[in-house]
């Protein structure tokens, strides 16, 4: 059986390239709850119907017999952004793929925790998800390939990890810290992490 190459995790490309000022207003992110293991079908129905949408996907590795074969996964399993207008929106629903549509009251929030997961994905650093969000120091990385990132240090048994929270669905994503500088977020004094 052949090794499918990654699909795309966003339509159009350049998806976050824009600010979210310059999105028209009839168009708002949706969050999308898939039926179960439907999100890779519900973005490929978008993307051939050349509806926006933004599925984060981390690479996971398996081993079968004698060969090694990389899978692309969810990063949030069960869940697919969307970015669309009323007729868009119909599009998905009618895919009968999704068990229901979350509305997204804070748009810029969530496009702003959406651009910070796709710099993490993009850093070329093992990302995890995080779906329980621990209590802990709100900080700032300023050095090194994730510079200008805020979000939080939490203590894990592998070490201390970065995460990115995606306040909306209640989980985020998280990178290993090793040598970066950061710094606490104004009006906020450290804990010891």
């Amino acid at each position: 059986m052949p090794i499918l190459p990654a699909e795309p995790d966003r339509y159009p490309a350049q998806l976050f390239d824009q600010p979210a000022d310059d999105e028209p207003v009839e168009r708002a992110w949706f969050v999308l709850h898939t039926r179960p293991r439907q999100e890779k079908s519900l973005a490929r129905h978008l993307h051939a119907s050349g509806v926006s949408y933004y599925l984060p996907a981390v690479p996971r590795r398996r081993r079968f017999s004698t060969r090694v074969l990389t899978a692309h996964m969810p990063l949030f399993p069960g869940y697919l952004f969307l970015l669309a207008d009323r007729e868009e929106r119909q599009v998905a629903l009618g895919s009968n793929r999704v068990a229901h549509a979350i509305e997204v009251h804070d748009q810029c929030r969530l496009w702003e925790d959406l651009r910070q997961v796709d710099r993490l994905l993009g850093s070329g650093m093992p990302v995890a998800t995080e779906t329980r969000i621990a209590p802990g120091t709100p900080v700032e990385i300023t050095t090194g390939p994730l510079a200008g990132l805020c979000g939080t240090v939490v203590k894990t048994a592998s070490g201390r990890r970065f995460v990115v929270r995606v306040d909306f669905i209640h989980q985020g994503a998280s990178v290993l810290l090793e040598d970066c500088s950061l710094l606490p977020l104004r009006g906020v004094v450290a804990a010891a992490s």
